[in-house]
């Protein structure tokens, strides 16, 4: 079973690309250091050589991400949504688009690792939630457009990897009153991966924070 994992050096795509190595698989997490997704030609050099070290390719988790820092929607330049966009939505398009006919001769799987922000309006995150609505939308795009032989599926992580300072009011946006942790995304990711007949769907996992109101 091998695995390439974009974003794999950071909280969350390198919890995922732990546990993937836990439950056997082979993987390549690949960081800013191994080239800018947002760039095709670096996305295809990307999958080449995920496929070259690993002898194929079984699992692609689209985990890297960039552009999220508060600022108001009404301050936001062309700068701010180029970075919002670059590696979460085109990234997680031209490393998928590279690395279909791989997965389709391995019958594989891709995971998005998309965010709450998807499917809720946080004015202070505007080009985040845009960018990551879009890969949301990838989601059941490549679902349509690599059926029957791919599996696509997404998992909209909550409040997971949070600073200190901030746990204890995300806790409280939770039903559940605590935040998570990156290893709850790596575990359903690997749920995911064993969940044959789930594709063109995304897993919510944030302790029930779409349920609550508010805004970031």
């Amino acid at each position: 079973m091998r695995a390439l994992v974009t974003g794999g050096t950071g909280r969350i795509g390198s919890a995922v690309a732990d546990r993937l190595r836990v439950a056997g698989w082979s993987v390549l997490a690949a960081g800013r250091a191994d080239g800018d997704v947002a760039r095709p030609d670096q996305a295809r050099a990307l999958v080449k050589r995920g496929v070259s070290e690993l002898g194929g390719l079984d699992l692609l988790v689209n985990a890297a991400a960039e552009g999220f820092a508060p600022k108001s929607a009404l301050e936001l330049s062309d700068a701010d949504w180029e970075l919002a966009f670059g590696a979460t939505a085109k990234g997680s398009f031209f490393v998928t688009q590279a690395a279909a006919p791989h997965l389709r001769e391995a019958r594989g799987t891709v995971v998005m690792i998309e965010d709450v922000a998807a499917y809720q309006a946080w004015p202070a995150f505007a080009a985040h939630c845009a960018a990551k609505a879009a890969q949301a939308m990838l989601t059941r795009v490549f679902a349509r457009a690599l059926a029957p032989e791919v599996r696509v599926c997404g998992i909209a992580p909550g409040a997971v990897a949070v600073s200190p300072e901030q746990e204890e009011r995300r806790a409280a946006e939770t039903l559940l009153g605590r935040i998570g942790r990156p290893e709850d995304v790596a575990e359903a990711v690997v749920f995911l991966t064993g969940a044959s007949f789930v594709t063109g769907a995304s897993l919510v996992v944030d302790g029930g924070r779409l349920l609550q109101s508010g805004a970031a």
